[in-house]
């Protein structure tokens, strides 16, 4: 079952030549600088020439002239599964998106299915300078789909939480599940994949949206996890008919009802938060829960702006995310980034509402303190974990560089990832990837949609169909 694991991984590797974005406390940007790597974490790091005595313990060095050393980024939130569906529902408001497109072919995903839109959406996800998914997964038809898409995440050595979603009444009755059900599926789960993989790949809880989870059903999962030190992660104040839905069956907005029963605290990953009053962001900041921001879905969907400026502005941590495929149609956090800095931009009518420094922040460390790592994941220091990215920025894309962080938010695309490690060990190497075969997995994810789409009787619409 387990993926690549520290036997893999290369003595020592010297980066040095280019740039280095560090996201650190301070911001530090070398340039040139170089990284030391040992094994699975960062030896040290520096500006200018690297030292003689760091050259002579690399086994590999790395020119990385004109190019850019950062840390991996963090994809917040995302469905997998939904990898097989990019582009079949566009221009569709979300509660017409889930009834029109996700619920029927849903229901008709089985593992391996999954593990094909998985090992998919995971490379892309790669490709795009994301060294960490949090897959928010609440297809269940086939009791297998979990252990899938794990194993996926394993085969590729990628970091990686399976949020195990579910919801207990009024929704899509394949996709409904009781709470003695998720109890009952999530031990084994939790006993094969929680810190498995040298500890890369780690299992957390995940009521899927107000709506669809019932109060009872909230308070014995959260209690769950909490015992065994998971995460809680759920759908939050998405779009306005959802908070007004809450406000008519329970009097309380989603924030307050969270509160309520006891789920609200540091180890919760609030996903979208779009419509939040401002006594929501105050409880959120003083419950130290985290927001994960879907720039890109909230405008798909038309579900609005998040407030993220008054988010940061109240010190609450805040992450980014695509979404899924489903509802962006992509797994590009490059996109993501830069999406987050205009979109608050026009949301606010203040080009110097947010700079490219704070949302790289928000990319790595803030999805970073998501997993609890925020004090040894998503910045290039020594002693942290060797999850780094390296950007090329001669493109026509992207040159000329007057600003490195700028170019990274505004300018990079995933073509411009040219290596990608995670825990030391190269995932992409010279823009190829190394634990995987990409025009096999391409294969198997259009085949399975066209499997899938067919069982649930909607049209494929698929290339060459």
């Amino acid at each position: 079952m387990p993926g690549p694991g520290e036997s893999d991984q290369p003595s020592s590797t010297l980066l040095t030549g280019g740039a280095v974005v560090t996201v650190n406390d301070h911001g530090t940007v070398h340039d040139p600088g170089w990284v030391l790597v040992n094994g699975s974490t960062i030896a040290d790091v520096g500006a200018g020439e690297p030292p003689d005595a760091a050259r002579r313990s690399a086994e590999t060095v790395i020119d990385t002239s004109g190019s850019v050393v950062m840390p991996g980024m963090v994809n917040g939130h995302t469905h997998l599964f939904q990898t097989l569906f990019r582009g079949l529902a566009d221009d569709k408001s979300l509660l017409d998106w889930l009834k029109d497109c996700i619920w029927p072919a849903a229901g008709e995903i089985d593992a391996e299915a999954a593990h094909a839109a998985a090992t998919l959406g995971l490379i892309e996800n790669l490709r795009s300078g994301a060294s960490t998914v949090i897959d928010h997964q609440y297809v269940h038809a086939d009791p297998d789909i979990d252990d899938a898409i794990c194993q996926a995440a394993a085969d590729l050595g990628i970091r990686f939480e399976l949020a195990r979603g579910w919801a207990d009444r009024n929704y899509h009755p394949p996709l409904t599940e009781s709470a003695d059900t998720v109890l009952e599926r999530i031990e084994p789960l939790r006993q094969a994949w929680h810190g498995s993989c040298d500890g890369r790949i780690t299992v957390g809880l995940a009521p899927l949206i107000p709506w669809g989870c019932s109060d009872e059903a909230m308070v014995a999962t959260t209690a769950a996890a909490r015992s065994w030190g998971g995460h809680i992660h759920t759908h939050c104040a998405e779009t306005e008919i959802e908070v007004e839905m809450n406000l008519k069956e329970r009097g309380l907005r989603h924030v307050p009802w969270l509160d309520s029963l006891g789920v609200l605290g540091p180890d919760v990953q609030l996903a979208h938060s779009v419509w939040l009053d401002e006594t929501e962001i105050q409880l959120i900041a003083e419950r130290g829960a985290s927001v994960v921001h879907c720039p890109v879905s909230n405008m798909y969907l038309a579900s609005g702006i998040a407030p993220i400026r008054a988010l940061l502005d109240h010190g609450v941590n805040v992450a980014l995310a695509t979404d899924g495929a489903g509802s962006n149609n992509r797994q590009d956090m490059f996109e993501a980034c830069k999406t987050t800095a205009l979109l608050q931009k026009v949301g606010r009518h203040d080009a110097t509402a947010i700079q490219p420094e704070e949302v790289l922040a928000m990319a790595c460390r803030g999805g970073a303190q998501l997993l609890d790592r925020a004090d040894d994941l998503g910045a290039v220091q020594p002693s942290w974990r060797a999850d780094l990215v390296v950007v090329d920025l001669t493109s026509p894309f992207v040159a000329p560089v007057h600003r490195v962080p700028s170019a990274l938010v505004y300018c990079a695309t995933p073509r411009d990832v040219i290596h990608v490690l995670v825990d030391g060990r190269f995932i992409i190497r010279d823009r190829k990837l190394t634990t995987g075969n990409e025009e096999a997995a391409v294969a198997a994810a259009t085949a399975a949609a066209r499997k899938v789409l067919g069982r649930a009787g909607m049209p494929t619409r698929l290339l060459n169909d």
